[in-house]
């Protein structure tokens, strides 16, 4: 069962482009960047030649001769002669780049070649990335996939784009949804939540109509993880960023988000783990949350690399670290126990930053005022709040009203309620957080 992706539009339209450079796509392991590549190509090519660096190693010697479209074309014949080339009607697919990124040498030569297109891809790219571009740089295109989003889940269980248009439309209008719709997206987003994007683990749900054996496929993933930690993390403590990612979890469910680096290690200083974060934000592993020093514009040069709050990039793999206890409780009772806030506050920042959000917050030194995220408009500076009650926000009003923060205008809230707006605070349900860019733009914030 193929899951629709968002990647597949970009796809069409990067086969559409007459000026189309070769494609590099971005992205953790088991996000489904293969199977969507995989789809393209049927959809849109004749003959699709996939080579993976992992799997087939002998194919490391096709540029031996050289790096031009037709070394590397010939070599592969040769290598295997029923991957012919049908000029013009054809897709090499080079999968786990990061294994062999020397190939990307190539790429200023198929740049210019309209015989074949080229697709290149890998599950651990974010580490080796450097390397591919100081020798591609210009001559190809970067796409970054994520796991599935709400809206990908919400089309993976049947629902068209004609909801995400409806919701919209309520967002922009501040028109509250009726109680049904409300209940049955925030009992979805619940379910997303607890499942996470990763496609096998959809698709295991949305085939049985039931969580048994998610976790077991969640859990496998993350074990994943923690072996490409031993294999790909090179030069670093491997130990060191085993426990940052092991620590997670427990760091979240404190009242105070922030990372501290003296849980793990008493004795240590942040510098000492800095590498670590930056390994597991390449991989696509976390969403790394930055303190802002001030909340004004601009985002960039304003904050602090050395206080962050770490988040797992999908939502669903941070559930299934949590104790059995609280697996058994969140699957059968629907209940977020101790790790409520946690949950709801890495669901936010996943949808962020799949909107191609950076993630930051603020922490005012001996005050209460804290704000969880920021984003931005053309002009103002926007202050997200996560709460999974719709309770008062003394600090998103703190931001709004006082004249310290000339930026800020207006302040969005994400809440298990619904929509509405009161004293420049708009309110929307959490399983709203994927559309708050199209919203900027389509009620036209300034």
């Amino acid at each position: 069962m193929y899951l629709r992706r968002k990647i597949d539009s970009y796809l069409t339209t990067w086969k559409e482009d007459i000026k189309r450079k070769p494609l590099i796509v971005k992205g953790c392991r088991q996000i489904g960047k293969t199977e969507s590549i995989r789809h393209f190509a049927s959809q849109h090519y004749d003959r699709l030649i996939e080579i993976n660096f992992i799997l087939e190693p002998k194919y490391k010697a096709i540029a031996s001769d050289g790096y031009t479209a037709g070394d590397i074309i010939r070599n592969i014949t040769l290598i295997d002669p029923s991957k012919r080339i049908i000029p013009g009607k054809t897709l090499i697919f080079f999968d786990e780049l990061q294994e062999f990124p020397e190939i990307s040498t190539s790429f200023k030569s198929f740049a210019s070649c309209r015989d074949v297109d080229v697709i290149a891809s890998g599950s651990m790219l974010g580490i080796s990335y450097q390397r591919v571009e100081s020798i591609s740089v210009g001559y190809k295109t970067d796409y970054q996939m994520r796991s599935m989003d709400f809206e990908e889940f919400l089309w993976a269980n049947g629902y068209g784009e004609d909801l995400s248009e409806a919701l919209l439309s309520h967002m922009v209008g501040s028109i509250p949804l009726s109680q049904a719709i409300n209940e049955q997206l925030h009992l979805m987003h619940l379910h997303y939540s607890i499942l996470g994007g990763m496609p096998a683990v959809v698709s295991s749900f949305i085939e049985s109509g039931t969580f048994s054996g998610t976790l077991d496929v969640q859990r496998q993933l993350v074990e994943d993880f923690r072996e490409d930690i031993s294999k790909y993390a090179q030069g670093l403590d491997q130990g060191r960023i085993r426990n940052v990612f092991d620590h997670i979890p427990a760091q979240l469910a404190k009242k105070n988000r922030k990372f501290q680096i003296s849980k793990i290690d008493r004795n240590a200083k942040f510098r000492d783990y800095r590498g670590c974060i930056e390994w597991l934000s390449d991989a696509g592993i976390v969403n790394v949350c930055y303190a802002l020093n001030f909340p004004e514009l601009p985002l960039k040069g304003n904050y602090d690399d050395s206080k962050c709050k770490l988040y797992m990039a999908d939502t669903g793999l941070l559930i299934s670290m949590l104790d059995d206890e609280a697996q058994e409780d969140l699957r059968k009772n629907r209940n977020l126990g101790i790790y409520k806030g946690a949950i709801y506050e890495n669901i936010a920042a996943e949808a962020l930053a799949k909107s191609g959000y950076g993630l930051f917050y603020f922490k005012k030194d001996d005050s209460t005022l804290e704000e969880d995220f920021f984003i931005r408009s053309a002009t103002s500076l926007i202050p997200v709040e996560v709460k999974a009650a719709n309770g008062y926000s003394k600090s998103l009003r703190t931001l709004i009203e006082s004249r310290h923060y000339p930026d800020i205008r207006m302040g969005i809230k994400l809440t298990g309620g619904n929509i509405g707006v009161k004293d420049g605070i708009y309110t929307f349900p959490a399983f709203c957080a994927f559309l708050l860019r199209s919203w900027i733009e389509a009620a036209e914030i300034r």
